[in-house]
């Protein structure tokens, strides 16, 4: 079973676009279990497969902090019918990045998450023409403040792409705001890299936006292009698949604990 699944999730991830483009998808793994069930075990919530705990492909057991989380891992197990498709299976991909590469780098993964911050996709906007400076300002206006007015960071707006340095203040303020779990911090880095903002993480995990609110944001830039040259097709069957990984990353925040609430 070690075999069977370092084989299939240590495969990176592929999106339709990309996949579509290089005209192949890896072979599938046929499911090779019968029964799904979540353990109490240790302190977390085991993914067993007939019995057995799933392992990551760093060897750690797949194990969540919450039922709920774990059930909902499961559940992709379970809905493999007949082939195992990593690719349909965006919880369990994010469990075993928070596992093998968050649990043991923090301090890093909050780095990485601070460097986003300093050239957030909030922060640079449009001169031109009006529609999309308006779109622009409707969305993102009100989580800049937020930032001001709740976290106590003061960020800069610039127009363009000429890259504006952040005041230290700011950053250390977005740091703080950072939680220490590793679940949530990985659910945050994860929202992070799927929006290109990590102000917009922070506002989803403080419960300033909701997950469908955050991605509309993030995507204000793409959305009034296709409203003034039609929809692009790939964009979109992309934006679908990293959908799924941003509900995921919600699903972590929504079914973890959080201290400061």
């Amino acid at each position: 079973m070690r075999e069977i699944f370092e084989d299939i999730f240590n495969r990176p991830a592929v999106d339709p676009m990309e996949a579509a483009r290089r005209a192949m998808r890896p072979p599938l793994r046929r499911r090779f279990y019968k029964e799904v069930g979540v353990a109490s075990q240790d302190g977390g919530f085991v993914v067993r497969l007939d019995g057995r705990p799933v392992r990551t492909p760093a060897r750690h057991v797949l194990a969540a902090p919450a039922r709920a989380l774990a059930e909902a891992i499961a559940a992709e197990w379970e809905g493999a019918k007949e082939t195992i498709d990593p690719a349909r299976m965006p919880l369990t991909r994010l469990a075993n990045s928070i596992l093998d590469g968050v649990v043991n780098a923090r301090s890093a993964v909050a780095d990485d998450i601070v460097k986003y911050l300093g050239g957030d996709l909030l922060f640079y906007r449009a001169a031109q023409p009006e529609s999309l400076v308006a779109a622009q300002a409707r969305h993102w206006d009100p989580i800049v403040d937020w930032a001001h007015e709740v976290l106590g960071a003061r960020f800069m707006l610039a127009e363009g792409v000429m890259f504006v340095a952040q005041p230290d203040g700011a950053l250390a303020a977005g740091r703080a705001a950072l939680p220490d779990d590793p679940w949530r911090l990985g659910a945050v880095h994860a929202i992070t890299t799927l929006t290109g903002s990590a102000l917009l993480a922070l506002a989803v995990l403080h419960g300033r936006l909701s997950a469908e609110d955050a991605w509309a944001a993030a995507h204000v830039d793409e959305d009034w292009n296709m409203a003034q040259w039609g929809r692009d097709e790939w964009a979109l069957q992309r934006r679908a698949f990293r959908w799924d990984e941003m509900q995921a990353a919600a699903t972590v925040l929504a079914t973890t604990s959080n201290p400061s609430a």
